[in-house]
């Protein structure tokens, strides 16, 4: 397996990590914690967001960032456009769509959420927290899981298109 195949293979994998966990999040993590009281809310989710900074996370998040761009440079061929197309497609997609609305939006509220302290808030303040933090979180998490998703077919229609490609010549 040549480099440029085995980026284009852990590429692949890294985005459909993150894409398993914004996923399964949209399906399970998000309606859970919706059932939940306004300090159970708040206190999960901030102990959901510290707990996620870390090395296995940044892994795949950081991973996939640095390997889209590079496995689309490294399979850059002139005869082969598409595929190139599609992986430059993808790292716009995942560039703009999931980490930047991750680090321009999620993280900002995860920050605002972290410095809010729940053991002396009201009851009045823990509700105007969540109404503040769990909408635009929650739009925010759908817009970067959809991105994410985007970029997943893309990178695997470069492989299919990689492997087709290979079959006529």
């Amino acid at each position: 397996m040549s480099f440029a195949n085995f980026t284009l293979l852990a590429t692949a994998f890294t985005t459909a990590l993150i894409a398993g966990l914004f996923y399964a999040w949209s399906c399970s993590v998000i309606p859970g914690l919706g059932k939940l009281t306004d300090a159970n809310y708040l206190s999960a989710m901030q102990s959901m967001n510290r707990e996620i900074l870390n090395p296995v996370f940044f892994m795949s998040f950081m991973g996939t960032l640095f390997l889209l761009p590079l496995t689309t440079w490294l399979l850059y061929n002139p005869s082969a456009p598409l595929r190139f197309y599609l992986l430059l497609g993808a790292t716009i997609v995942y560039g703009a769509g999931t980490f930047g609305v991750t680090i321009f939006g999620n993280v900002p509220l995860n920050n605002m959420l972290d410095a809010f302290h729940l053991q002396s808030a009201s009851p009045e303040a823990l509700s105007q927290q969540r109404a503040l933090f769990e909408k635009p979180w929650n739009q925010l998490h759908a817009i970067r899981t959809i991105a994410n998703a985007i970029a997943l077919i893309l990178v695997l229609l470069a492989y299919i298109i990689k492997q087709d490609a290979a079959k006529i010549e």
